[in-house]
């Protein structure tokens, strides 16, 4: 069964009350506190804030003498709560309990006001004892205040070779953060912490470093696959932790980043690719509570089929179970898709794609599928706005150079609703001239259509070398299948080294000044979001080059060209050198930074440099990877995030 807690809305963004009651330091208090309350004989719980439940889902209230429930909201009484009609406060006085559960933090008023209520001699029990200490606290005077668990899980393994690498910079301090500071948790396989420890943060838009062979070496583990969990202490302006995840490996032939993991855990995750006939997809189930993911409810189905089968076994708190998807579903072969049925028991996880070749060399590729939500119904108001909001909603992805590379798509439904997806596919050269179209028609749910931007441009080429390829809504397919949440999975592969690499994204509306439903996006302020400032990490070692490809979609016609930035700055945030770059409109940018700046610049910014593309004129669409050359070399891509 799902969690019944609420971890994001959006209205009011992400929930840090599921944070408070889940994060690594509450989970031993909790604990204590229950075996507390068996303890006390019979129990009257008091909900005023709705915390009860999922304070219930996360640490079971089991084997406590609960003898009456009750609330303050009048709407809520006579309501279930924990299988008993809650009743008023006011009742509370004159029944005959030996303590009193207030489920709250911040309790001492909520218990001042019913004080005259509770029977003499009973004690008073609360949340409060969950509370992490002040030193790691941002808002001391709200506890629930989303600064203080600005918070997130990655991926994190070494093992065999394999190594991972948390990436991002310290924005914060650029919001206005005075002395940030990372609080981070190792969990290895079975859920156990292998190590605690603090981390000092750069300056303002320093970059901020975690590797897993360093973590290895520094707490000398041994081998571990599992995750790390990333507390911001001192956050400001986002409670948002974005990172780059790259896993590479020890041989060339390994190498791959991922976005960030979405801290809210969700019912449904959808765009998970079954395997090839020569390859083996391994999801990366990691639960992200303190309590189990009990058997059967972790489940997988083929994208539109009802049938889904369930992982029969139990994952214990915070641990880690690589999930063999044939498994579960032995017939699911490309391009057909998974659909993940997660109950909210983990973040947006990773997949592993193992693929092993005619001559017997195994190559791995790590990626995310996304959210799938299940709040979205399809919104016909969206075929009516194409006047004002010329192609509205664009899906934007990079077409690396056709004589060395593959370009697929697979569009992927991401709305629990979505029945149907009308699209056309958009073909532009780098210089912003659409090249070639093909309308895809209404793709059903459980489609299989999976194309080539070689098969849109059909003999055509591309002059500039490279462009990229837009998924925009065909209402003339269907009016009334739109949702705004299109999304669709990206996989490139490489004639030359024979690695392949995948993405995952969903589309938003671009450059354009009237807004929809707060689209185009911002990354901070208001809609619309209308200028860029994206993070590009650089490579980790000498053989290995950043590149990046840089899209200008606009919904309607925008500025001629862009007046973009590309910052080479250092570690510790200090500029080194910048080139400037005029993207056409509905055009692309492809570059690597060992080919934009000279060696003697790249020396001088020093390890862990990274570039700051800036731009105050448009908003720009990015995509980034990491490439070792040559024929065993491997290279990685996935969206970049902004700040």
């Amino acid at each position: 069964m799902p969690l019944k807690i609420e971890t994001f809305s959006n209205v009011t963004g992400g929930s840090s009350y599921f944070k408070a009651i889940g994060h690594p330091l509450a989970a031993e208090p909790a604990q204590a506190l229950l075996a507390d309350l068996r303890a006390a004989g019979r129990v009257a719980v008091y909900d005023p804030l709705n915390m009860l439940e999922p304070f219930d889902e996360i640490h079971h209230l089991t084997g406590v003498d609960v003898v009456a429930v009750y609330a303050q909201d009048v709407a809520k009484i006579g309501q279930p709560l924990l299988g008993r009609p809650a009743q008023p406060v006011t009742a509370l006085a004159g029944t005959a309990v030996d303590a009193v559960f207030v489920a709250a933090f911040d309790a001492d008023r909520l218990v001042a006001h019913i004080r005259h209520l509770i029977p003499a001699g009973a004690k008073v029990y609360s949340l409060d004892p969950l509370k992490l200490p002040e030193e790691l606290l941002t808002d001391r005077r709200t506890y629930l205040a989303p600064l203080n668990f600005a918070t997130n899980y990655a991926f994190f393994r070494d093992s065999a070779g394999h190594h991972t690498r948390v990436v991002t910079a310290n924005y914060w301090s650029s919001y206005g953060a005075a002395e940030p500071y990372l609080w981070l948790c190792l969990f290895g396989e079975d859920g156990q912490v292998l190590a605690r420890w603090t981390q000092e943060l750069p300056g303002a838009d320093g970059t901020v470093v975690i590797d897993s062979a360093a973590v290895r070496r520094k707490f000398d583990l041994a081998d571990f696959t599992g995750q790390l969990f990333i507390h911001v202490v001192g956050a400001a302006g986002h409670d948002v932790v974005k990172y780059a995840l790259d896993t590479y490996g020890d041989a060339a032939d390994t190498l791959s980043c991922t976005h960030d993991a979405n801290a809210w855990p969700s019912d449904f995750y959808a765009g998970l690719p079954a395997p090839r006939a020569d390859e083996r997809v391994i999801l990366w189930v990691q639960n992200s509570h303190p309590c189990p993911i009990p058997a059967g409810a972790v489940a997988l189905n083929l994208m539109g089929h009802d049938t889904a089968v369930a992982l029969d076994r139990e994952v214990p708190p915070y641990a880690t179970y690589a999930l063999d998807v044939a498994s579960l579903l032995p017939d699911a072969r490309w391009p057909q898709q998974v659909e993940i049925r997660a109950g909210k028991h983990f973040v947006r996880p990773r997949y592993e794609v193992i693929r092993t070749d005619a001559a017997g060399a195994t190559r791995h590729r790590i990626a995310h599928p996304n959210v799938e939500r299940v709040d979205l119904k399809p919104d016909p108001k969206l075929a009516t706005l194409t006047n004002l909001m010329g192609k509205g909603f664009i899906l934007p992805a990079p077409i690396f150079p056709a004589g060395r590379f593959r370009t697929i798509a697979l569009p992927t439904p991401m709305g629990t609703t979505q029945s149907h997806l009308p699209l056309t596919a958009i073909v532009y050269d780098a210089d912003g001239t659409e090249v070639a179209r093909r309308d895809l028609g209404r793709l059903p749910r459980d489609h299989e259509t999976v194309f080539e931007a070689a098969d849109i441009l059909d003999g055509k080429s591309l002059p500039s070398g490279y462009g990229h390829l837009e998924l925009i809504y065909d209402f003339a397919a269907g009016e009334n299948d739109a949702d705004g949440w299109l999304h669709a999975l990206f996989r490139y592969e490489d004639g030359v080294s024979g690695h392949a690499a995948e993405t995952s994204f969903g589309a938003h509306m671009f450059n354009t000044v009237l807004t929809y439903k707060n689209e185009p996006q911002s990354y901070s302020g208001r809609a619309p979001g209308l200028s860029t400032r994206l993070f590009l990490r650089t490579g980790m070692a000498a053989d290995v080059d950043t590149l990046c490809h840089l899209i200008y979609p606009a919904s309607t016609p925008w500025n001629t060209r862009s007046n973009t930035a590309l910052i080479l700055m250092t570690k510790d945030g200090e500029e080194i050198a910048r080139r400037m770059v005029a993207i056409a409109c509905s055009g692309s940018f492809h570059f690597r930074v060992g080919q934009t700046f000279t060696s003697g610049e790249i020396k001088q910014a020093g390890r862990d440099a990274y570039v700051l593309i800036r731009d105050t004129t448009c908003r720009l669409f990015g995509y980034h990877g990491l490439i070792r050359e040559g024929a065993q070399g491997a290279f990685a891509l996935d969206h970049m995030f902004g700040f």
